[in-house]
Parts: C-alpha cells; sequence; structure tokens
C-alpha cells in the first residue's frame, strides 16, 4: 500500500466511484471511518461547546438520568412475578451487567472525548453506515423516551394535590371528542421548560438537575432508613416465608434481572456531555462509574428493604413502596415517595432531552444532517437549535400521543448503542484504524510528505542513514554492533517480513470478531426458540464464540492501540471477555424485546436508512477525504501551517 490509502480511489468526489461503479461506491461510503477528534482538527472550528464540567456534574447526569419513577413501580412487578425476596441480587446482577458496557463506554469516552457517545465511536471504529443507524437509533430512543417520561409527570403531580384530578384545568389531561386523543398540557409545558432551561447553558442546567436529583435521593434515603426502622421493628415480615429465598426458583432471579437491567438506562447520557468535561481523561470515567455504582447502591437497599417489609406476593404491583408503608400504618408517606417520584421524572426528562441536540450536532458537523443542528450559541456555547427542535418534537409528542405502548423502542436505542460500543473497543484493541481521513484541502501538504518520504526511501537525494544493531554475540554475550544502513537489504527484508505478520494478524482479528458476532447473535437467537434445531444451533453459536474468544485471548493486540486517540485515560480491564460478555447479554436482551418492537423499530430504521441514501452519503465530509497514514498526520498539519505562513 502507498503513503495514500485505497480509500482515496474511491471518495475522491469527482466522479471516480462512479467509474467504478454506483454500487461499489455506495458500499464503500458505509465503512468509510473518520479521525478521532484532536486539536489540529478541531482548530478554527466554530461548533465548539463549553468546557465546563466535571466530576460532581457528570455524577448528576448520571444519577438523574437513570434513577427514573421506574424503580418505584419496578420492585413491586419484578418481585410478585420473578424474583420474590432475591429481588436485591437480581439488581446486583442487573447492575453488574450494565457495569459491563459502563467499562467499554469509559475507555472509548477518555480516548474520544466528542459529542455523540455510541454514534462517535461507531463512526470512528466501525463505519459511516452502522454510525448513522446507531446515532438514529438512539434519536429514536431520546425523542420517545423524554415523550414517555413526560406523560408519567402530570398523574403523580395530580396526587400531591389530592387525587387524579386535582390538577388545575389548564394542566390537566382532556379527551378531545370524537378523535379519541388524550391531550397532557402539562407534559408538554414541563418539556418546554426543561428546554428552556438546556439552552441557557450546560453548566445551570446540570445544576439544576443536581438539586433535582438530590431532592428524590433524599426521598428514597427516607424509604431505606424508615423501612428499615419498620423493618427491625416488625422482623422483617417479608423473609419469614416457608418458600425460602428463591420462590421462583435461579431463573426467575436472573428472568427479574432481565427486567430490572432497563432501570440502568441512562448513564450513557453522561458520555455524550464528553466534549465539555474539562478532563475528560479523568473526569469521564469517573463520573460515569460513580453514577452507575450510586444508582446500584439504591436499588439494591430500597429492594431489600421493600421485600421485607411485604411478603413479595402481597405486594401492589402499582404503589409497591406506599402500600408496604401503608400496610405498617404510614399513609403519610405517599407524599413523600410521591415528591421523589415526580423529581426523578423531571431529572430523567432532562437527562433524556440532553444528549439528543449533541448527537445532532456531532452527525451534522459529519455532514449527515443539515447544518442548521451544528450551530452553538456564541454566548452559552449550547446548540440552541438542535435543543430547540429537540424540545418542539418531544413536547408535541408528549401533548398529544400516549407513547406507553412505543416505550419498547427505547431500549432497542440503547441496547444497540451498548452493543456497539463493546465492538468498538474490541475493534480499538484488535485492528485500530490505521488511516486517517484529512480534507482535500490538504492535498498539497499531502502530496509533499508523500513526495518527501517516497525520497527518502529511495536514499537518492540524501545520506544514507545508519543504525546498529545486534548482529553477532561473542563468547561473553555481548552483542556486537554491526553499523548496518537503512537501506540494507537485511534491514528492508526484515521490514517487510514484519509487516507482513502484523497484516496477517489484523486480519485474523478481524475476521475473528465478525465471527464473534455471529455466533452470538445465532446463539441468543436459538435460545429464544422451542423447535428441534435449537439445540444445534445453540452448539453452532456456541462453537464459533468460544472459538473466536480462544483466538482473540491467543493473539496479542494492536500496538496501535496505544496511540489510538487521546491516550492517558481509562482502559478497559479484562479485554477480549469483559467487551465479549457485553455483546452478549445486550443482544440477548435486544433478541427478547418481542417482534411487535422490532416491526416497530425496523420501519424507523428504514427511514434513516433512505435519509442517509439520499442526503447523508453525498453530504458526508468525508466524501472527498483523502486516507493517509495515522503515523504522518501531525507532519502534514505541519506541512500545511508551514505553509500557510509562507
Amino acid at each position: 500500500m502507498g503513503f495514500v490509502g485505497d480509500t482515496q480511489k474511491i471518495d475522491r468526489g469527482n466522479g471516480s466511484a462512479d467509474k467504478g461503479g454506483c454500487f461499489f461506491g455506495g458500499m464503500k461510503s458505509l465503512v468509510r471511518r473518520k479521525q478521532v477528534d484532536s486539536a489540529n482538527s478541531k482548530s478554527g472550528s466554530a461548533h465548539q461547546l463549553a468546557k465546563a464540567l466535571t466530576v460532581p456534574h457528570l455524577i448528576a447526569i448520571g444519577v438523574g438520568s437513570t434513577i427514573g419513577a421506574g424503580v418505584y413501580i419496578l420492585v413491586g412487578t419484578v418481585a410478585r412475578e420473578h424474583s420474590g425476596p432475591a429481588l436485591t441480587i437480581s439488581f446486583l446482577i442487573a447492575g453488574i451487567a450494565a457495569a459491563l458496557s459502563a467499562f467499554c463506554y469509559a475507555e472509548l469516552a477518555s480516548r474520544c472525548p466528542s459529542a455523540g457517545s455510541a454514534y462517535h465511536y461507531s463512526y470512528i471504529c466501525v463505519g459511516e453506515g452502522v454510525a448513522w443507524l446507531i446515532g438514529w437509533a438512539v434519536v429514536l430512543e431520546y425523542t420517545i423516551g423524554g415523550s414517555a417520561v413526560a406523560r408519567g409527570i402530570s398523574p403523580n403531580l395530580a396526587m400531591l394535590f389530592g387525587g387524579p384530578d386535582s390538577l388545575p384545568t389548564f394542566l390537566a389531561r382532556h379527551t378531545i371528542p370524537g378523535l379519541n386523543v388524550t391531550v397532557d398540557p402539562c407534559a408538554a409545558i414541563l418539556v418546554f421548560v426543561v428546554t428552556g432551561l438546556l439552552c441557557v447553558g450546560i453548566k445551570e442546567s446540570t445544576m439544576v438537575q443536581g438539586f433535582v436529583t438530590a431532592v428524590n435521593i433524599c426521598a428514597m434515603f427516607f424509604v431505606i432508613v424508615a423501612g428499615g426502622y419498620l423493618g427491625f421493628k416488625t422482623g422483617w415480615p417479608g423473609y419469614e416465608l416457608p418458600v425460602g429465598y428463591f420462590p421462583f426458583g435461579a431463573d426467575g432471579m436472573l428472568a427479574g434481572a432481565s427486567t430490572v437491567f432497563f432501570a440502568y438506562i441512562g448513564f450513557d447520557s453522561v458520555a455524550s456531555t464528553a466534549e465539555e468535561v474539562k478532563n475528560p481523561q479523568r473526569d469521564l470515567p469517573m463520573g460515569i462509574g460513580f453514577a452507575l455504582s450510586i444508582c446500584c447502591s439504591l436499588y439494591m437497599l430500597v429492594s431489600a428493604v421493600i421485600v421485607g417489609l411485604v411478603p413479595y406476593y402481597a405486594m401492589d404491583p402499582d404503589t409497591p413502596i406506599s402500600s408496604a408503608f401503608a400496610s405498617h400504618g404510614i399513609n403519610w408517606a405517599a407524599y413523600i415517595i410521591t415528591i421523589g417520584a415526580c423529581t426523578s421524572l423531571c431529572s430523567t426528562l432532562m437527562g433524556s432531552i440532553l444528549p439528543q441536540p449533541r448527537i445532532l450536532m456531532a452527525m451534522a458537523r459529519d455532514g449527515l444532517l443539515p447544518s442548521f443542528f451544528s450551530d452553538v450559541h456564541k454566548r452559552t456555547q449550547v446548540p440552541v437549535k438542535g435543543t430547540v427542535a429537540t424540545g418542539l418534537l418531544s413536547g408535541t409528542l408528549a401533548f398529544f400521543m400516549d407513547v406507553e405502548q412505543l416505550s419498547g423502542m427505547v431500549s432497542v436505542g440503547t441496547l444497540l448503542a451498548f452493543t456497539m460500543v463493546a465492538i468498538s473497543v474490541l475493534i480499538l484493541r484488535y485492528v485500530p484504524p490505521d488511516e486517517v481521513p484529512l480534507p482535500s484541502s490538504f492535498q498539497e501538504a499531502i502530496d509533499s510528505v508523500s513526495l518527501r518520504h517516497s525520497g527518502c526511501n529511495s536514499g537518492s537525494d540524501i545520506d544514507v542513514e545508519t543504525t546498529k544493531i545486534p548482529a553477532v554475540t561473542s563468547g561473553d554475550s555481548t552483542p556486537l554492533l554491526v553499523e548496518i544502513s537503512v537501506g540494507h537489504p537485511l534491514v528492508e527484508k526484515a521490514a517487510a517480513k514484519l509487516n507482513y505478520l502484523v497484516r496477517q494478524r489484523r486480519k485474523v482479528a478481524g475476521w475473528t470478531i465478525m465471527f464473534i458476532c455471529i455466533g452470538i447473535f445465532i446463539l441468543t437467537s436459538a435460545a429464544s426458540i422451542v423447535s428441534l434445531p435449537k439445540y444445534t444451533l445453540c452448539g453452532i453459536g456456541g462453537f464459533l464464540l468460544l472459538s473466536g474468544l480462544i483466538v482473540l485471548t491467543c493473539i496479542d493486540q494492536d500496538d496501535g492501540r496505544h496511540s489510538f486517540g487521546h491516550t492517558g485515560g481509562f482502559t478497559c480491564p479484562f479485554v477480549p471477555l469483559l467487551p465479549i460478555a457485553c455483546i452478549l447479554i445486550n443482544v440477548y436482551l435486544l433478541i427478547n424485546l418481542g417482534g411487535a418492537t422490532w416491526a416497530r423499530v425496523s420501519i424507523w430504521l428504514l427511514i434513516g436508512a433512505c435519509i442517509y441514501a439520499l442526503y447523508g452519503r453525498t453530504h458526508s465530509s468525508l466524501k472527498n477525504a483523502v486516507y493517509v497514514p495515522a503515523t504522518h498526520v501531525d507532519e502534514i498539519y505541519q506541512t500545511s501551517a508551514n505553509s500557510l505562513a509562507c
């Protein structure tokens, strides 16, 4: 391969793609990968966000986005139907599963600290086509998630005012005659208020979210402390059961863990603010880790208290915590619990709207969406236009539409993102991109550097460099140094052999990662069927998965991982085992979301594919990119800067 990568031959933007075939050029556009944002690539950009966030801000975003009102309901439903008193262990297992994704997010967020989260990582490690679908799915996740959360606030607010119909008329829900549509003005107003707050500035909105989250945590501490006192006073009647701690067995406990796993969705919002963090290499991993640890601890403590106060079969599936306190004569606790539910919903609403404008901004920066979404307000340094567009869409949906039946689509976007982030970690470690796309405006500098290096290799115009290498060993084991020129045939032959071995190892690793993903898909799909081929398919999938794990464990990771992106941050442990386990868990949950959910998501993804084909592929910032070896990028930037200075 020459100095300039082969991709240039296809993506020059001058019609050469058409000469090689429209289909071939279109397929190549799906796998083109962008550069990790660096000081060079960002210089002169007018779309920069404010560097204002620290670890406490990130914890507030992570905890606020993760702990929703669902925990006030999940403990009853899951305990009654799946886990019983073992609900605490279900939350622990789900927390460990979520931590696998958190480890992967932490490494990529610190290495690639730019807006866009999973979309950004997929674009760098996998390719433009997959990145577009991930970004498109995540946009759906945040839009529907925010609308669903907003629709859930008004019933809880009504409870604070005395009953379901106690809200003022202008806030209460109304049914439009003849259309059978129930509008929710309260939900729409709350979305618009949160949108306005997010437009003020990231630091200000995060401080408000931190305050609201603190109120929610105080309500959960009340449940833990007051419930613990009642439990010790009454002898924990929920644990004194003849059926034991696992009434539904280990399978029920694991089924409960699968259900409560979705209570941990939200910590990925921290990664979406990476570009606004003052010290991303240190603060992002800490923010993600602390947020997830706090959420897991609170979930486990609350569930341990509630299943101990009331036998699992006697729990109210709709209001388990309030009814548990009421059964012990503390009816007024319902008000504190309702306040906690309201504040958790408001905080989750902010966490749902916050990331979407930043993902839209990242996609617009890359040319896949109109530049309208990439504009950043000069004073607040917030993508105001994207935030307002997000708020208008979410507010309209929350006002007119009951999106509860679409809530499963939220999980698809999250699990797809989790899966792709884990795959990106494997790619980063074993086959990191060794070519970097540069704008065609750098063509003159690229030609200059290319000519310089080709001249060095030929040795025609410069003095031949020499290097001392151990060539012979004397009797006392002291190497004898022999001067051999860089252009010596032995050196060239050794270098060529080394490059060949590296290319072969990267090729083996790339195919192995693909076969692992195929094996996981076959294995998880077969686990959900009851027909005869089940065990055969499980055997095939398990063989591919186990073989791939052994191969990746035995071969060396690529040396390019050390210089990939921003170094000095968090490093994901137990690679390749941890990312593979993460992929396995997330794909299993994706497979089991149900056919109706996938049918709806498929329509949305098909719409996204059409938009990409008609707009994104032709407007991509990489359309005219020239791919060069990553080792020469800084030299090209320096050459370009010198030529401009002259």
